[in-house]
């Protein structure tokens, strides 16, 4: 185990992506518990207030991902100040993604539905960073041979191609499937051909013509949403809690 975290993290200097992403996910996990236990009156735990303002998290979660990140910078790869950094940037930026939601309608959403969006963000990014960790680059350049990487047109071109495929499968409304296609270039690339979904720019441009393109594409939205909505959900509430009736808002 030591020689494989020598080889594979410290070596090629990714001892703090390491760090910062245990950070984030405990962070997220730490933060979920509490807030739980908040929502259902147990424990010491309480919002945080400033006279009748309620703080967020996300203000220091700001605050700690601001400090973290250009200690970083500052810090290189190796050494104390890199990893303390980016410990308290995976803090931070735990703190900030758990109230995504929040940001993104600039509403205290957290344990409705649409704070759903908060955990999908969180589960996303620790994806993403965990298939960087392992050796993955973005739009495929680890896939490039050593000749290929001093050819500046050919990796151009090929990077140009896989940001194109990811590009095309957000067109079609695969906004995950892009995503990860950026670091995967071959999910770009199956988002690429298969179909749209309903209601996507793609779809509404080039299937408006094709109502067989649009039933069958809405066919298959349908089979897809109904298969794995369920397990979703389930993941959702069992890492975030579940979210209050629509007419319970008031958080807790």
């Amino acid at each position: 185990m030591g020689h494989w975290l020598d080889r594979n993290i410290i070596e090629p200097g990714k001892l703090p992506l390491l760090l910062a992403l245990a950070a984030f996910v405990l962070t997220f996990l730490i933060t979920r518990v509490i807030t739980r236990l908040i929502r259902a009156g147990k424990g010491p735990f309480g919002n945080v207030k400033a006279g009748s303002l309620h703080v967020h998290h996300v203000v220091p979660g700001v605050v700690l991902t601001v400090i973290g990140g250009f200690g970083a910078v500052a810090g290189g790869r190796h050494g104390f100040g890199s990893a303390f950094s980016a410990v308290v940037f995976g803090i931070g930026a735990g703190l900030v993604l758990d109230e995504f939601a929040l940001i993104l309608h600039l509403d205290d959403v957290y344990w409705s539905e649409a704070g759903r969006k908060s955990v999908e963000m969180v589960v996303l990014t620790a994806a993403l960073v965990g298939l960087l960790l392992a050796g993955f680059a973005p739009f495929g350049v680890n896939d490039l041979s050593e000749e290929e990487l001093q050819n500046r047109a050919g990796a151009v071109a090929s990077i140009s191609v896989n940001f194109l495929f990811a590009l095309i499968a957000l067109s079609k409304g695969k906004a995950r499937t892009a995503v990860f296609g950026v670091i995967i270039p071959v999910v770009a690339l199956i988002g690429t051909l298969r179909l749209a979904r309903p209601g996507s720019p793609w779809a509404r441009r080039l299937y408006r013509r094709r109502p067989r393109a649009r039933a069958r594409a809405t066919l298959r939205a349908y089979h897809h949403d109904r298969r794995w909505s369920g397990p979703r959900r389930a993941i959702s509430d069992w890492l975030g809690g579940k979210p209050d009736p629509p007419h319970a808002l008031e958080r807790d």
